[in-house]
């Protein structure tokens, strides 16, 4: 097949590249930052696209006549202090990608969504694909998965004879190569990955629960979705669930209740200060999203995970502790000299759009 793949150089994209080229199929990638075509990221026709410029839909639709299927997983986790820059990357780069698809004659298109794009839960319950698609009120990444899902919802009404659509609900992703990264995205920028060995304690609600999936194990349902051009949502997720005690073992740390408002105050006021680049709604994403049911993934698609959550964990601590990246701008290896470069030269990552 001839696939298009959007934010390739990601976490989600490089697990994929990792089955669809050795399997012989032709993919254009397509970035923001072209990386270097080594180790996942050889064998690919790149091109480099901005989702947020205004030619986006036609410069897409240009590279993806003659696809069999497009696959969108680019999104926008930083800045979280310019949420107006994330709402044009994400919902102006999914109608991109939709009015694309429809210009080009794609005939499939399989967007990744998010446990992110449900409403709250109710009670600690997994829930399935029927559950409301509301998002988090104060987190503009959930609020932007929910409305994706709603330009989707228009497309199938309205062209549903002509492209076929699906959407993967993943649970929070990770894999070792993604963990430079992951550790950008959450704590401040001057502190290096070698530092989560020296935290002790872990200050968080016990009534923590989430859960937590490989990367591969995401590529793995879309390359069964393409194979299939299966069509709807599908909820992915491992069984375990972990809570705080888990997690804290895992890092070597004590755990510590502390309230979720006392948390949420803390994570606004020094989000407010620029002193770290986690909003309070990521916190509030974290305690309040439901947990998923697959039993859809698993009867339809034949998917199950293969790894379990607590390695999942594992295995992104210790690439924290390592640096662990690729050669992807995304992903690249954490470096506090380059740290500090960047937030000289671009202020911090929570207001940067090239993190």
């Amino acid at each position: 097949m001839r696939i298009l793949v959007t934010g390739t150089s990601g976490n989600v994209g490089t697990a994929l590249l990792r089955r669809l080229v050795p399997a012989g199929h032709q993919v254009v990638g397509l970035a923001r930052r072209v990386p270097s075509p080594i180790g996942p990221y050889a064998g690919v026709s790149w091109a480099a696209v901005d989702l947020t410029s205004a030619n986006a839909a036609d410069r897409l639709a240009d590279l993806a006549r003659g696809s069999d299927a497009m696959v969108h997983l680019a999104w926008g986790f930083q800045p979280t202090h310019d949420p107006a820059y994330l709402q044009r990357l994400d919902l102006g780069g999914t109608a991109a990608v939709i009015d694309a698809a429809l210009d080009a004659g794609v005939p499939h298109v399989v967007h990744l969504s998010s446990v992110g794009a449900y409403s709250a839960r109710t009670r600690e319950v997994p829930v399935t694909e029927s559950w409301p698609v509301g998002g988090i009120p104060s987190l503009p990444y959930s609020q932007h998965k929910a409305a994706a899902e709603s330009l989707l919802d228009d497309v199938e009404r309205r062209h549903g004879s002509a492209v076929t659509v699906a959407r993967v609900r993943p649970s929070l992703i990770g894999q070792r190569a993604a963990a430079s990264a992951l550790w950008r995205y959450t704590v401040p920028s001057l502190l290096p990955g070698a530092a989560v060995k020296l935290l002790r304690v872990l200050p968080l609600d016990r009534s923590l629960a989430v859960q937590l999936l490989h990367a591969d194990d995401v590529a793995d349902a879309v390359v069964r979705i393409l194979d299939r051009r299966a069509q709807g949502a599908y909820n992915l997720a491992s069984d375990e669930v972990l809570r705080v005690p888990e997690i804290a073992a895992a890092l070597g740390a004590r755990p510590v209740h502390v309230p979720y408002r006392a948390l949420r105050a803390a994570a606004s006021v020094t989000w407010q200060a620029r002193l770290q680049p986690v909003s309070p709604g990521w916190l509030d994403l974290a305690y309040s999203a439901p947990l998923l049911d697959s039993g859809r993934a698993r009867s339809e698609l034949g998917w199950m995970p293969t790894r379990s959550a607590p390695s999942v964990l594992a295995e992104v601590l210790d690439g924290m502790r390592h640096s662990a990246g690729t050669a992807s701008q995304v992903l690249r290896p954490s470096r506090w000299t380059d740290s500090l470069s960047r937030l000289v030269r671009q202020g911090p990552v929570a207001e940067r759009h090239v993190s």
